[in-house]
């Protein structure tokens, strides 16, 4: 029977190839709840929560095109310091807000910084990367 269309309740983690945790929601002591397939979620992960049973625990390993998708080079943009008031005191590796031409709040790490410009890499954190699940489905309703 599928959960499609149901509000579901999991437990998960997120591993990375290497073993690297990057999310847990058992380590925060408190399921994940979303409607399944509503487009809440990663692909694969309402893929693999789709088709589960109460009770049932599954580990899906997801390829980048079915999490964050694949990094994007048009997504890396170099911006002169004169047009950004205040980013002479932005570091490397410090995550940002931008904001698109139209408004729309964009999170952006800072990836290079020299004395006439300072590069932001846009594309989502784990963008590129597989990643790797462990799904526990606790309710469907």
């Amino acid at each position: 029977m599928s959960n499609e269309g149901k509000q579901v309740k999991v437990h998960y983690v997120g591993t990375l190839d290497d073993g690297t945790k990057f999310d847990s929601s058992r380590d925060r002591g408190e399921p994940l709840a979303f409607t399944c397939m509503a487009g809440q979620m990663i692909p694969g992960f309402d893929a693999a929560v789709r088709d589960m049973q109460v009770g049932d625990t599954v580990t899906v390993r997801l390829e980048p095109e079915d999490a964050y998708g694949p990094r994007r080079m048009e997504m890396i943009q170099t911006i002169p310091l004169a047009q950004l008031p205040g980013a002479e005191r932005l570091a490397i590796g410090q995550r940002v807000m931008l904001q698109s031409v139209t408004g729309q709040p964009i999170q952006a790490t800072v990836t290079d910084k020299d004395e006439q410009t300072v590069t932001f890499d846009m594309n989502h954190e784990m963008a590129g990367k597989a990643l790797t699940f462990q799904i526990e489905l606790l309710e469907a309703n």
